[in-house]
């Protein structure tokens, strides 16, 4: 079975989660909100929880417009539970994952979500702010940061205004089209974990501003026909390719 970008990101996505996990992802979060819902396809058992405040929804139902701030993530649930209840949750120790994305990061795995060039009282652009960003990244165990374009605009040397910063001691992730970058427990920088079948080393160092120092890491296993089926049957409109577009 054919797959590409989306699916391969979708797939890295799908693997971050372990059985019994706690899993968020935010508004705006179509790429995550299909695989979410595919590895609840492939029997993966944890809770599922989003911005629609709507826990284990009925994931069978396929999504039919990009939100996740609709009955995407809300028909069939088990539970209401708010945002605030969502970010009490995490704070307290019993959230494990949360699915996060970015304007701009730099080395160090500084988010930039306020704004990007000029000042923040005269931006070029204004983003999101914080939200759960800055909320959830210092207190969760696994941040994970996915963005589905890979170029030195998006991950660059230094952000002029960090909006939040990965915690020294929790475990933080960057998947991105070409690859996955790993911030281990107690280091300053992100390094390069891995690539996907379709780029290379040198692809990903020419479309990041800093300096990758590896020049050997491993390949991810492309998608299975297990997890590509899973995909194909929960997400049948192709709405996982709304952000590659």
């Amino acid at each position: 079975m054919e797959y590409g970008k989306p699916e391969m990101m979708a797939t890295a996505i799908m693997r971050e989660i372990k059985p019994g996990d706690v899993v968020f992802h935010g508004l705006a979060s179509s790429t995550p909100m299909v695989a979410m819902k595919a590895a609840k396809a492939l029997g993966i058992e944890f809770t599922y929880v989003t911005l629609s405040d709507g826990v284990d929804h009925d994931w069978s139902r396929p999504p039919y417009v990009a939100s996740t701030l609709t009955e995407n993530t809300y028909t069939g649930s088990v539970a209401t539970f708010g945002l605030d209840e969502i970010f009490d949750l995490f704070a307290s120790g019993k959230g494990d994952i949360a699915f996060l994305s970015c304007l701009q990061m730099d080395k160090e795995g500084r988010i930039a979500m306020s704004y990007l060039g000029g000042d923040y009282d005269h931006p070029k652009l204004r983003g999101p702010g914080g939200a759960g960003s800055a909320t959830l990244t210092p207190i969760t165990p696994r941040t994970t940061i996915w963005k589905t374009t890979h170029d030195k605009k998006t991950f660059v040397e230094h952000v002029d205004f960090a909006t939040t910063s990965p915690a020294i001691d929790k475990e933080f992730t960057v998947i991105t089209p070409l690859c996955i970058f790993r911030k281990p427990i107690g280091e300053k920088y992100l390094k390069l974990d891995c690539i996907f079948p379709y780029t290379t080393i040198e692809e990903v160092k020419e479309n990041t501003a800093w300096v990758i120092d590896e020049t050997e890491v491993p390949v991810m296993d492309p998608p299975t026909e297990a997890e590509l089926a899973a995909i194909k049957r929960v997400d049948p409109n192709n709405i996982l390719a709304f952000e590659f577009k």
